[in-house]
């Protein structure tokens, strides 16, 4: 008798975990998955039909092609999963396909005049009955995901136990697929941290469990809530947009540290290519193919990129010419 579809999901969850995955949204996918096949009262996984799964498919809309694929493609991989874990002895046909995306998202990159703004904007926050110090500490929040690259889950969930003041590093524990990192920066982000360190410990914070950004003591700050008053100031600030980009999202930061990165490598006269590695594992990405999605051409990157070509084929055009 096939087994119970929750607890296979159980399974499946529990096994991807052990890999080093944190699936917690693909986990929220499955148990939706699990709620629709049980109000049709299908309980095992031999029960799951193409049929039922074509309309558990169709019972989600997801405008977006990335967010239709994503939970494609957890489905998909679940069967698969249970097909080699001889549960099933083959996966149940999926009609729907992947949704071929139309266009690619053209991030917003902050220059450092727009990122002082930004920083300028939180910092000017007033505070309110939930939140005090709300001003300096989305100021921090942001000044770390621009001036360090770090993802704003990454900067949300630092602990008072990640900080070496000493040595000027961050600890990351727990990024993207659970990989840790250490994360060195200069004396102006030190600054910052210890201001926020401080305001933390006159808060009564202690232990290197306490978080470093909360206002209640307890919790962390929410990305989502970071986020959110990240739009709240990038459109009180009116910052143009160029044709073609979208409007600028938190994780933009990110991204405009790593084209900067690059842009500094140009001017100083460095190899990218050769220094490509040490950005993606500062930024903790598998391969540099991953950081590769973040270096978005802009104008600047281009004349910095003809005039190193000119400076290198300058020398052989003269020689031919004479």
């Amino acid at each position: 008798m096939s087994e119970n579809l929750n607890a296979v999901i159980d399974r499946f969850i529990t096994h991807r975990r052990a890999l080093g995955r944190k699936y917690q949204s693909e986990e929220a996918e499955l148990r939706l998955l699990v709620r629709f096949a049980d109000e049709r009262h299908v309980l095992r996984l031999d029960q799951l039909t193409p049929a039922v799964l074509d309309g558990f498919l169709a019972s989600r809309p997801r405008t977006r092609p990335r967010s239709f694929n994503h939970l494609l493609g957890v489905v998909a991989g679940f069967l698969e999963w249970a097909v080699a874990q001889e549960l099933l002895e083959v996966s149940p046909a999926l009609r729907e396909r992947r949704r071929r995306a139309t266009s690619a998202r053209v991030p917003f990159l902050f220059d450092a005049g727009q990122a002082r703004l930004l920083l300028d904007a939180a910092a000017a926050l007033p505070d309110n009955a939930r939140a005090a110090q709300r001003g300096p500490t989305y100021r921090t929040v942001f000044a770390l995901c621009y001036g360090l690259g770090l993802r704003a889950g990454e900067v949300c969930g630092l602990r008072l136990g990640d900080l070496d003041t000493e040595r000027n590093l961050l600890v990351v524990v727990g990024g993207k697929f659970n990989k840790s990192r250490l994360v060195p920066h200069g004396p102006r982000i030190a600054a910052l941290v210890r201001d926020q360190l401080e305001r933390r410990h006159a808060n009564g914070a202690s232990g290197t469990s306490a978080p470093l950004f909360s206002f209640d003591g307890r919790r962390c700050i929410h990305p989502g809530t970071a986020s959110q008053v990240f739009h709240h100031l990038v459109t009180s600030l009116g910052l143009p947009i160029p044709d073609g980009v979208s409007p600028p999202r938190l994780h933009d930061l990110r991204h405009s540290f790593a084209v900067a990165c690059l842009l500094r490598w140009y001017r100083e006269g460095l190899d990218p290519a050769s220094r490509l590695h040490q950005l993606s594992t500062f930024m903790g990405h598998v391969d540099p193919a991953s950081t590769a999605v973040y270096l978005t051409i802009t104008p600047a990157l281009l004349e910095e990129a003809n005039r190193r070509f000119e400076a290198f084929a300058l020398p052989a055009l003269e020689g031919r010419v004479q």
